[in-house]
């Protein structure tokens, strides 16, 4: 069933192919257009994961359907991977094609993120269910350390006995680890979902 899929999906967007020398930038409205959909931030996580490579799209319906059902490649069923491959084939990949965003090669059947897609991923950051998005953890450190610097300017107890240089250490110490965290914990949520779902 699965090669059922694959091979449906070769040739069957029936777009016009776009040569390498077509890459316009999209704009805000038709970035927040493509962002706007769960399946569309799956496929571009998933592409993007790949750097430059073509994607072939049966791999792609695998990834999606098993993010969306909380299961693995090998556990899907045929009605999970055909509801992701047609709303790709009919709605989603036409969207991300109309903006200029991916590259799907006819012939082959495979998909690839262009040059105009950078402008999309400035927009997006996979925040996992029930988690906070980053710029929220940073703009609560900024308000608490500069509600130290305050206290401390204030003499209020015990941030009073702080000096200049200490409250400084303090401050690029806890952005650092921070920004340190943020690091790996982005590298796990896109690298290793992505062996999860292949076991």
């Amino acid at each position: 069933m699965q090669s059922e899929i694959r091979n449906q999906g070769r040739g069957s967007i029936g777009r016009p192919e776009r040569g390498s020398g077509d890459v316009s930038t999209p704009d805000r409205d038709e970035i927040f257009t493509v962002l706007s959909n769960e399946r569309r931030r799956y496929a571009l996580q998933y592409l993007k994961n790949h750097d430059d490579e073509a994607v072939d799209l049966g791999d792609l319906v695998d990834y999606i359907a098993a993010r969306e059902n909380d299961t693995t490649v090998a556990a899907l069923d045929y009605k999970q991977r055909k509801r992701v491959y047609s709303s790709l084939r009919q709605t989603h990949l036409p969207t991300l094609s109309d903006c200029n965003v991916i590259d799907y090669e006819e012939d082959r059947g495979t998909i690839t993120l262009n040059g105009a897609a950078r402008e999309v991923q400035m927009y997006l950051e996979y925040v996992p269910k029930h988690d906070i998005p980053w710029c929220y953890h940073y703009l609560g450190l900024a308000i608490v350390l500069g509600g130290i610097g305050a206290l401390t300017w204030a003499s209020v107890y015990p941030f009073g006995g702080l000096s200049g240089l200490a409250l400084a250490a303090i401050t690029t110490a806890v952005f650092g680890i921070s920004a340190v965290v943020h690091t790996a914990y982005t590298k796990r949520n896109t690298l290793g979902s992505e062996l999860e779902l292949e076991r």
